[in-house]
Formats: C-alpha cells, structure tokens, sequence
C-alpha cells in the first residue's frame, strides 16, 4: 500500500523547513546490521543556519544525505520520518517520497553539496554546459540565454568574473573558484534548504575565510536555510545559529550556537569544547576525549558515551536517555545534565569532561 507524501501542518509549525523526527538508519554489512543513526531529531526553521558536529563516523553525513535520499545501496531507513515544508499549507514526506516526487524536489528546492563536490565537474565540458544542463533537467521549458544570464549573475555574486568562468573548463580554476562556482550552481534553483558536508575541506585559510563569509552574505541576500557538516569549531562560530551534537547515531544536544559556547550540557559537547587547542597552552596540555567510540553494530544499551563519561551514573549504562528539551530553544539527551543542567560531580571540576 503506498503511503500518503503529505500532511497538512498548523499554524506553529509555518516556520518549520525541515523536521526529522525519530529517524534510524542502519547499513547491511557482513557482520550484521549497522546502526548508523538512532532515533535522531532535527529541526530547521526558514532562514536558520544549523551546524552538525561529532566525531568521524557519528553519523553526521548519513543524517544529511536522508534529507535527499541519497544513502548507499546497503542502507535504509528503519524509523521515523522527515517532513519538508513546501508550501504553508503543505509537507512533504522525504522518507516515503517517490523518487519522481524526489526529483522535483533536489536542486529546485534542497540541494547538498558533497564534501569533494568540487571534483564532481565534467572535466571535458565547459562550465557554461554544466548550468544549462542542471537548469534544464529541472526546467525543461526554461530559455538558455536566461539561464545563461542568472548563472553569471549568481558567479558575480561569489566574487568571480561570470563571462569568463562560464566559458572556462574545470581544470581551469583553482580550488577556491571552482568551490565558488559550486556555491553558484548550487543556488542557480533558487533552493530553501542548502546542506554542505565539509564546505572548506582542503581550501587554504584564506580561501576558508571568504568563503565563510561569502556563504553569510549569500544567505543573508537569498534567504536560503543551511544545514553544514563539520569538524572545525571554528565554522561554527561563524556560520551556525544553531548547533547539532552527535554522537555514535544519536543527537546528543541541540543548542543555539551563543549557549553551546558558553555553557555545552552534554559531557560529549564539553569535551569536544575542551579539546580545543589554545594558543597559550604546552603540547601536554592539550586534551582529548578518553576511550573509543562504541561498535555500532552491536545492540545499543544505555547511553553510548557512558564509558567515556566520568559523570556516568548506574542507570546511563543501562536506559537510553530521549533527547529532552531543558530550557528554551535546547535539548540535551543525558540523564545526569539533562535534568538542571549540573551535577554535583561538576561543581568542582568546573563543567568539563
């Protein structure tokens, strides 16, 4: 029986873009099922820049990639549901979607780009070929010369000559332009949602630093929501309204990003604060997280960061702690800080894990 895509939402929910409620994911692998992403919640609200951080292989890029159901042929979904606000009366259900509902849906209204995006160009074609076929898979009746001419306005927009890149081929551009250009074939649909896997992965700090602050002007001109995956800190502070925390599938804490800096809930989110090198610090000094992530393919019991938590209690070995909301606009996942916020066991250790 085929599932219905939509469901009406009320009023509260009209800021709502995206809302990942409850969402499992679990890969096939040879030594039994992987529990890649466990009953995770998301949300993203029009306009909002959302962060998702964690260690590698906590599930970050699995998350993502359900929103435009592209995961591998050995992953499913297993639970839950993810609800995309296409118009204000109107959300569609991304889990259950057709694949032909699916493409009317990637680059017109979300688009992701990739961490090594920058090598998906045909290298044999000129960049101008590449806008005009994206624009018309999507828009079979749209005129070239139009597209051409919102191509280049969107390569003006990135700080790039759009005349020349149009006529250019890959191999042509340096690292940082063809990132730019991405960003400009990214936003040529005029999409809601943008979700970028590593946006600065091997770009120098300067390239780093424009395009930060490019992706900001943009957003803040177009409107467009972001959901970004990383591993530097330091993005987050400069991108993020909100930050994800996620650890071994789950999220663990939600918190706009000012709270999380200045006063992180879950032991993981502390340590990964902590862990943070400081300029003034000695190389003994630097910190890091004790013990190992758990095997994800063995059944969950518990809250997965007790073994490396010194906050552990008897009951964090044994109950999955829910991700609850603890005060306005954060949630946090944990049954020793998820209460007020302290433990005893942290008035003298000032916080940290």
């Amino acid at each position: 029986m085929t599932k219905n895509t939509r469901t009406g939402t009320d009023s509260s929910q009209k800021n709502r873009l995206l809302d990942i409620q409850d969402l499992s994911i679990e890969y096939r692998t040879k030594r039994g099922r992987l529990q890649a992403v466990h009953k995770a919640s998301l949300r993203v609200d029009a306009g909002e820049s959302v962060a998702i951080i964690g260690e590698s292989g906590c599930g970050k890029t699995t998350l993502a990639t359900s929103i435009v159901r592209m995961l591998p042929l050995n992953a499913r979904i297993s639970h839950g549901r993810i609800l995309y606000r296409r118009s204000d009366d109107e959300q569609t259900r991304l889990d259950t979607a057709s694949e032909r509902e699916l493409r009317t849906i990637r680059w017109s209204d979300i688009v992701m780009m990739f961490q090594t995006s920058q090598s998906s160009f045909n290298p044999v074609a000129r960049i101008r070929t590449q806008f005009l076929d994206t624009a018309q898979a999507h828009e079979p009746n749209s005129d070239p010369q139009e597209i051409l001419q919102r191509s280049k306005k969107l390569l003006e927009l990135v700080y790039l000559d759009g005349e020349a890149i149009l006529q250019a081929y890959p191999h042509e551009l340096s690292g940082g332009m063809k990132q730019r250009t991405m960003i400009a074939l990214a936003l040529l649909l005029q999409p809601k949602l943008v979700i970028l896997d590593e946006p600065t992965t091997a770009l120098d700090l300067i390239t780093q630093k424009k395009i930060l602050e490019l992706l900001n002007s943009l957003r803040e001109t177009l409107g467009f929501s972001m959901i970004f995956i990383t591993h530097d800190l330091g993005i987050v502070t400069q991108l993020a309204d909100r930050v994800v925390t996620m650890y071994a599938g789950s999220v663990v804490e939600d918190a706009p990003s000012r709270s999380f800096f200045t006063s992180p809930r879950h032991p993981y989110s502390k340590g990964l604060l902590h862990a943070i090198p400081k300029l003034d610090a000695e190389f003994e000094e630097l910190y890091s997280i004790p013990g190992n992530t758990p095997d994800l393919v063995e059944k969950i019991e518990g809250c997965l960061f007790a073994p490396r938590c010194e906050f552990a209690l008897g009951m964090c070995r044994t109950t999955i702690p829910s991700l609850d909301e603890v005060e306005q606009g954060r949630k946090v996942a944990c049954h020793v800080f998820g209460i007020n916020g302290k433990s005893d066991k942290t008035s003298s250790s000032g916080g940290n894990a």
